[in-house]
Parts: structure tokens; C-alpha cells; sequence
């Protein structure tokens, strides 16, 4: 049975018991085998069997749960963060109105102002304050309660309507309450101010946000809308989302590239920033790959489109982003099972507070206490502090990855990042470019002539050390001839005519079966072979001429990478098919003393998995198909961008730039996003652990106050805003 993966985006949560009640319910249903719903980011990311449930049915689980469900694509991403923007633009509009209604019964009630009909007044006020901007609270309540369950808005329902109700009685039948002695007190204040700092809070808490997404918002913004076209040998403008595979692309100067695709004519200078994090542009010629979403800077070219859609880096990068979003990491489960439990003892605490102090305040006082600490651990208990503090970190923490080249493809492997112990990378490619080089030239002649006579011949060669030579030849301006009577010698080497001479190039057996002397050489060939490179020796007309020294060539930040990661606690070990002399060579150049050699493909996993069981939380990094199934036996697979399409989909981390110092920032960013969900579970519990005794009045025998239902609507908007703000510091983490 196959199981599928979909996300919802779910219209109408307020809080983080709102997020528990629909993943409880997505649970529970028959064919769902894992539902996690994320408060930040409103969606549901789900797995499940469509032989058993359909996309229609779990729909209906959200509806009948009293949410909205909605389908995610890339248009409706966008439509989806106008949407953040129209909710924060609400809640502002219903705080103003609030505040507005709210400040002339601050006054009256405060300053005790004597005015005919004062509570008539107050309770008209009030009432527009409840009805304009507060009816979201008693509407989401009614469907809560609909639906059998509670939420943040039934905790506030309660509390403000309590006040309000016995603040109307108080004023429409006054005589109920002559036994005490005095006029009845009314609370209009209370649920007046409670709705006004709760909507500021929902308003700053809107806005912050909309800012934790602001990576995915950036990601989409990034293609172009339209693109220029050529078909049937006629330019066309077309939508970007029209583009097939195979149509010819038009890029001029300062045009954002549509999609992926080669160039097939031109030359530029492209600006990949944007999806590697790499600053410097890359020149770019006919053949070369291009992707989309990046910026063209000088030159013009055209290109044909090879992937669209949905197959383009940029989508990818999107989905991979939007997964990590909406996974859910151990720790934050602990902050879910809280939540959901929340309301429900909240509910229960404050019922308690109020028979107590109904029973021990004094008797002129009883009600008014008893209603006071009632409404106050209503107000203050709200669990979206705990709600928010793990995914908004999430969100910030993979979107400031994505910014710099980092894909995270889920929050469990995030944290995972953090415990590594031990980081296994593999040589070719990772270490080193993966692509052979010309690293030495020993000769007694002139050095341009050794390479002028080897890369003529090897230009009838496709072999990687033949490429290798003629690159080094193009580089330093040599024109090379085409030669003739071009021989492979397998295993060997090569030998063909340059200029009417006999040019043999190859390996130590081939120049000695052919009778020729090393003279001198044989030293130097021992000294490259100690360095781990490749001696290639030349011959021309039947005499020794040079050597020519190839090599992997270690790539520019990999020592002080590898130095990083060691000052970072880590264990580094090599892994490599070569040799040991050339394992050697290029562990003890980038300060790596724990390499393992002549590794087979089919045996990198064994290895991990032998490292796993000397007890260590072990990351892999590598790049090619062969590292596929280490990767995944790792307990964090990092695959470099430049490698295959099948080592970044076993991968749990992939980076765009093909360097090691991204494996340190991807380290790094793990340590700080981890740390910053801490920081943020710290705060939120202990607010909890605290507002609600002082709510309850437990504090009232040494300091003598009770805590105003309105400092509590307060402390409870500004601890979620505090917890979203904290999060927002890993956008200026410098990675």
C-alpha cells in the first residue's frame, strides 16, 4: 500500500489548542498515518493512503473539526500571504475601533466621572466594543463549542462575557444587589480593555508572523511572470507558467531567468544568488546549465528550457522549505500535548479560583474578587506562546537556510544537526572539485612545449586526464593541432603524430615497454605518486621529454572548513575509493587524521553504519550517486548541490553551493535554531507556570492586590508577540 503526501492550508486558527484539535481529529481518521498541523504557518502537512481516505474526506475532517481547508499551490502561496497582510490590516482596523470605544470608558471608570445614566453609558460603549470589534471571540467559541471542543477564544468568551453580563444585570436590575450595602461595581472596564490588548496582541502577533515566512514569500516572488519566447521563428511574450520543455528562451541584460534550461547561444555573466547564496557571478557560455529565478547581468543570450513548473531548482527549493515548515520535531510534540490539554484544565482552574475567594473573601467583596481572579486566569493562560515557540523558530531558522544555500527538508533533521558528533565526508567531489587537473609540470625543457605536444594529441581523446592536459594547454594560450594516426593503448596511454613526431603519453609500464629511458625522472615520479597524484609521463620521438603531474585538486575552502568543523567539537573522517598513498596525501593537506581507503560504492553505508555503532551520532556529506545509500543510513544525509539528482533526494540537508564551509553554516544555523526553540519553551512555560498563580490571587496574602484582568490580557498578548519576536533573531544570525 503507497502512501501520499499533501499539505492543507487551514483557515480560522487563533491559537495553538485550535492547531490540537485538528491534528487530533486528522489522527484519529481511518488511512491518516501521520497528520502534523502547524499554528505559525496555518497548514496541515499529512500522510496517507489514498486507498483508504481521499483529499475530499480529509478535507471534510478539517470543515467538521470548524476550520476552513484550502489547497496549496505556488498562485495560492501568493494568494496566501495576502492574506497574512489582510489579517494584520483586520486586526488593526478592529484594534483601532476597540481603542477608539475603549479610552471614554478608561476615563469614566477610572476618574469614577459622575454622569447621569454612567453605566448605561458604559454598558452602550462596551457593547459596540464587543459586537464591532470582539465578535470573532464569541463566534469562534459557538463553532468550538459546536464542534465539542475549546479553544483560546472560549477562554477570553468566558472571561470578558462574564464581566460584561454581570456588569448588565447590575445595571439593568440594581435592586438584586442591595444586601451588600452599596451600588453594584461594574466591570465593563475589564471586558472592554481585555478585547482592546487582546487585539493589539493578535495585531503585532499578525505582523510578526508574517515576517517568519518572509523567505517562502521572497522564494515565489523570484520568477519572472512573463518570459520572450521564440516559436515557429516568431517572438512571443508568454506567461511564465506557459513555458514548455524544449522552447527557445530570449535573456537580455538585467532580465530574471524564467526557468531551467543550456544555453544554446550567447555568452553573460549570471547573478545565482539568489538560489546558491553564492555573491559573485558566474560567467556563463553556450552549453552551460542555467537556472531559474537568477538575474542576467551583462551579456545577452538564448537558451533552451529544459525543466518547467514544477521541475525547476525554484520549485524545489520551495517545496523542500515548505515541508521542513510544516515538520514537527520531538520537542515541540511535548508543547502540543500541553496545549491540547490546556483550555479544558484552565477552564477548571478558573472555576475553582471563583468558588474559593466566593467562599473566603470577605462578604462585601466576595463577588467582586471572586470575579476579578475568575476573568484574570481566563485571560492569562493562553497557550499560544507554547504553540508559536517551536514552529516560528522552524520557519525563520530553514528560511534563513534557504536564503543561503541550505535546504532543510525537515525540522527533525534540523535538530538532529545539532547532536552530530561525528561528520564522515566522502574525497571526489566533496574534498576535492571531482574533476582532474594539472598540478605539476617536471621538465628540463620548456614546460609550454611539453603541453603544446601532449595537448595536441590528446585532443582526438575524450579521456578525463587527456581533458585535463588540453584544459591546462587552453589556459595558457597554447593552439593545439589536431594529430594523426591517433592510438588508445588501453591501460596505457596514448600515442599519435604531432608535427611528423612521435608523441607517447601514458603511464611508467607503457614508456618502458616501448624501450624508452627514464633517466632521472624515476625520483620525481615517486615524488608525485607520495603526493597522491598521477604521473603522466611524455615522450617525444622515442626520448623522455617531462612529466606531467594530475591530480583531484582539493577545492579552495576545504582546509579551513574541515578546520571550522574540527573547532566545533567534530570528529572528521574521510572516505575514499584511492588508494592509501593518495588517502594520505589529501588527509594530512586538509588536516584530516582519520581516513578510511579503498572504499567500494556498495560499502560507504557499512562504514556509517560501523560508526553508528561505536555509539556516534553521525552526519554524511557527499555528492554522487554512490553516496545515495550512505546518506540515507546516516542520522543527517548532506548531499552538495552540484552532485546528482539522487544524492539531494536522500539527502536530509542539501547545499546549493558545491563548498564545505556551507556544511559549517548548516551546523551552525542547526545549533542556533535549536537553541533559539529553547529559549522561546523556556519563556513560554514559565509564563504559564507563573501567570496563573498570580491570576488565581495566590499572591494576594503577601502584597495584598489582585491582578487586573487587564494587566492580564496584556501579559498574555505580549508573551506571544515576545516568543515570535525572539524567533525573528535568527534572520540577522550570521551563518
Amino acid at each position: 500500500m503507497s502512501e501520499k503526501y499533501t499539505e492543507i492550508y487551514i483557515e480560522g486558527m487563533h491559537c495553538a489548542s485550535c492547531a490540537a484539535n485538528v491534528e487530533k481529529r486528522l489522527r484519529e481518521a481511518k488511512g491518516i498515518k501521520e497528520a502534523n498541523v502547524n499554528f505559525a504557518s496555518s497548514k496541515a502537512s499529512i500522510k496517507y493512503f489514498p486507498e483508504k481516505i481521499s483529499i475530499i474526506k480529509i478535507k471534510e475532517i478539517v470543515k467538521n473539526t470548524g476550520y476552513i481547508p484550502k489547497d496549496i499551490t505556488p498562485e495560492s502561496q501568493a494568494v496566501a500571504f495576502e492574506k497574512e497582510q489582510l489579517e494584520y490590516h483586520l486586526q488593526k482596523t478592529k484594534f483601532i475601533i476597540s481603542l477608539i470605544f475603549t479610552i471614554p470608558i478608561l476615563i469614566i471608570s477610572m476618574f469614577m466621572v459622575e454622569i447621569a445614566y454612567r453605566n448605561w453609558i458604559l454598558f452602550i460603549l462596551t457593547s459596540c466594543v464587543l459586537i464591532i470589534s470582539g465578535r470573532q471571540f464569541f463566534t469562534g467559541t459557538y463553532k468550538a463549542l459546536k464542534h465539542r471542543s475549546a479553544d483560546m477564544n472560549t477562554l477570553i468568551a468566558i472571561g470578558t462575557g462574564s464581566a460584561y453580563i454581570y456588569s448588565f444585570i447590575a445595571t439593568a436590575f440594581p435592586r438584586l444587589f442591595t444586601t451588600i450595602g452599596h451600588a453594584p461595581e461594574v466591570y465593563y472596564d475589564a471586558s472592554a480593555v481585555i478585547v482592546t490588548l487582546i487585539l493589539m496582541g493578535r495585531m503585532l502577533e499578525a505582523k510578526a508572523r508574517g515576517k517568519t515566512s518572509e523567505a517562502i514569500k521572497k522564494l515565489v516572488g523570484l520568477q519572472p511572470k512573463t518570459a520572450k519566447v521564440i516559436r515557429n521563428g516568431t517572438e512571443y511574450n508568454v506567461f511564465t507558467e506557459e513555458l514548455q520543455v524544449g522552447d527557445i528562451i530570449i535573456i537580455k541584460p538585467g532580465d530574471k531567468i524564467p526557468v531551467d534550461g543550456e544555453i544554446i547561444e550567447g555568452m553573460s555573466s549570471v547573478d545565482e544568488s539568489a538560489i546558491t547564496g553564492e555573491s559573485m557571478p558566474k560567467d556563463k557560455k553556450a552549453g552551460d546549465k542555467v537556472t531559474g529565478a537568477t538575474i542576467n547581468k551583462t551579456g545577452s543570450f538564448r537558451y533552451r528550457a529544459e525543466k518547467v513548473g514544477q521541475d525547476t531548482v525554484l520549485y524545489q527549493i520551495i517545496k523542500y522549505v515548505q515541508e521542513a515548515q510544516g515538520s514537527k520535531i520531538p520537542i515541540q510534540r511535548l508543547a502540543d500535548n500541553i496545549s491540547s490539554y490546556f483550555v479544558p484544565t484552565v477552564m477548571i482552574i478558573a472555576v475553582i479560583t471563583f468558588v474559593l475567594w466566593f467562599d473566603l473573601a470577605p462578604n462585601n467583596v466576595r463577588f467582586s474578587y471572586a470575579l476579578i481572579t475568575f476573568v484574570s486566569v481566563l485571560i492569562i493562560a493562553c497557550p499560544c506562546a507554547l504553540g508559536l515557540a517551536t514552529p516560528t523558530a522552524i520557519m525563520v531558522g530553514t528560511g534563513k537556510g534557504a536564503e543561503n544555500g541550505i535546504l532543510i527538508r525537515s525540522g527533525e533533521s534540523l535538530e538532529t544537526a545539532h547532536k552530530i558528533k561525528t561528520i564522515i565526508l566522502d574525497k571526489t567531489g566533496t574534498i576535492t572539485k571531482g574533476e582532474p587537473e594539472v598540478t605539476d609540470i617536471l621538465a628540463n625543457t620548456d614546460p609550454t612545449q611539453i603541453l603544446y605536444y601532449a595537448g595536441s594529441a590528446e585532443k582526438a581523446s575524450e579521456h578525463p586526464i587527456g581533458n585535463a592536459i588540453k584544459r591546462k594547454a587552453e589556459l595558457n594560450n597554447i593552439n593545439l593541432v589536431y594529430p594523426q594516426n591517433f592510438n588508445a593503448v588501453s591501460g596505457f596511454g596514448i600515442e599519435a603524430m604531432v608535427d611528423d613526431k612521435t608523441i607517447l603519453i601514458g603511464n611508467q609500464k607503457l614508456i618502458e615497454e616501448r624501450g624508452i629511458s627514464l633517466n632521472s625522472y624515476t625520483k620525481q615520479i615517486n615524488m608525485l605518486y607520495e603526493q597522491g597524484k598521477t604521473a603522466v609521463l611524455v615522450a617525444i620521438s622515442n626520448k623522455i621529454a617531462g612529466i606531467i603531474g594530475i591530480a583531484d585538486t582539493i577545492k579552495p575552502d576545504s582546509t579551513y572548513a574541515i578546520k571550522e568543523l574540527k573547532n566545533m567539537g567534530l570528529e572528521v573522517i574521510m572516505l575514499t575509493g584511492d588508494n592509501k598513498n593518495t588517502a594520505e596525501a589529501i588527509s594530512s593537506q586538509v588536516g584530516i587524521k582519520r581516513f578510511i581507503s579503498d572504499v567500494l560504492p556498495q560499502d560507504k553505508a557499512k562504514i556509517v553504519k560501523q560508526i553508528q555503532n561505536e555509539g556516534k551520532i553521525v552526519a554524511m556529506v557527499g555528492d554522487g550517486i554512490n553516496d545515495a545509500p550512505a546518506l540515507v543510513q546516516a542520522n543527517v544525509g548532506i548531499a552538495i548541490g552540484s552532485g546528482t539528482d539522487i544524492a539531494i533526494e536522500s539527502a536530509d540537508i542539501t547545499l546549493m553551493r558545491s563548498n564545505l564551509t556551507s556544511v559549517v553554516s548548516a551546523i551552525k544555523l542547526s545549533k542556533k535554531t535549536i537553541a533559539n526553540i529553547r529559549q522561546n519553551l523556556f519563556f513560554a512555560f514559565i509564563y504559564n507556570t507563573l501567570g496563573i498563580p498570580i491570576a488565581a490571587g495566590l499572591f494576594y496574602p503577601v502584597f495584598g492586590i489582585l491582578l487586573n484582568p487587564a494587566f492580564a490580557a496584556l501579559a498574555m498578548a505580549l508573551s506571544s508577540v515576545s516568543v515570535v519576536t525572539n524567533s525573528l533573531r535568527l534572520r540577522g544570525v550570521k551563518l
